[in-house]
């Protein structure tokens, strides 16, 4: 009698001849199982070893065929969890990462500085709209603005809104960067694209192949979009206010001296994701330095 347990371990040795390494092809096969069968991790961890149920085989050799052909586990479900909650995912937006939530982080903590106001964030190339409803979860009393270049993201991120019970506070603007945004900003958030040119062609084919390109290619050295969003930060954001943009491996160098050409801007703090990894900046318009926090964590 086959078990279930057994048609996983025949998965993972399928994405293991696909290309996967072995911790990702494990990881993989059991999720996209427990998915055809609707299971949770303890279900699975109880009746593994009983015989499958009707129709989970072809389920599951379906979900195999597309996840050997290197599409995302994702978009294979639909739907991927970022900052502790569910969120629909298709391939007209970038899978929700967990450096991103480096910026839910620092806005919430400077919203949390920002007593007896409804500030006004911008979430720049929202996608599908995480970044957007984690810090509306967070921060209830602020009020938020998602603008994104592409047509085809703003649907999924109105789902996700609307899903996360948050309408009432987050709107979406189609167009580039914050135009079509009314006033001053308390906070930008951002994460554009910054992969330069000549990697686009080496990232791993469930981005290079899966995602769209609109939010990941940067122009030659990854920065031209994000050296735009701090050209329109300098003018636009609110006195005391802060940009905090996600970036790539070894462009804070580049990012800071871009930033010192304005006398109103300052790189107030800098973060490593969790592999070590400077990866987001908060730059904060006539920042006080005295009152600022470390430059970097």
């Amino acid at each position: 009698m086959t078990t279930v347990q057994a048609q996983v371990n025949a998965g993972r040795s399928r994405l293991r001849q696909a290309g996967l390494e072995f911790d990702a092809a494990g990881r993989d096969a059991e999720v996209l199982a427990r998915a055809a069968l609707g299971w949770d991790k303890a279900t699975y961890l109880t009746h593994g070893r009983s015989a499958p149920p009707h129709g989970f085989c072809d389920r599951y050799v379906s979900m195999l065929q597309r996840r050997i052909r290197r599409e995302p586990v994702s978009l294979i479900l639909g739907h991927r969890e970022f900052w502790g909650l569910d969120f629909e995912v298709t391939s007209d937006v970038l899978t929700p990462r967990p450096e991103t939530e480096l910026l839910v982080e620092e806005a919430v903590w400077y919203l949390s500085r920002q007593m007896g106001q409804t500030p006004h964030v911008v979430d720049v190339g929202t996608g599908s709209g995480c970044v957007a409803v984690a810090i509306a979860r967070e921060v209830r009393r602020c009020r938020i603005t998602a603008t994104d270049v592409s047509p085809h993201a703003l649907p999924v991120a109105r789902r996700n809104i609307i899903r996360h019970r948050v309408a009432d506070r987050v709107s979406l603007v189609c167009g580039p960067l914050i135009d079509g945004v009314v006033g001053q900003p308390d906070v930008i958030v951002a994460n554009l694209p910054y992969v330069p040119q000549s990697e686009l062609e080496t990232l791993p084919p469930e981005v290079r192949e899966f995602e769209p390109w609109v939010a990941l290619a940067g122009g030659h050295d990854g920065l031209n979009t994000i050296r735009r969003l701090i050209d329109v930060s300098n003018e636009r954001l609110k006195e005391g206010g802060v940009l905090i943009i996600e970036f790539g491996i070894g462009q804070v160098d580049a990012i800071r001296h871009y930033v010192s050409r304005f006398h109103k801007l300052t790189v107030v703090r800098i973060r490593r994701d969790l592999q070590g990894i400077i990866r987001a900046a908060v730059i904060e318009r006539n920042a006080d330095v005295g009152t600022a926090r470390a430059t970097s964590l």
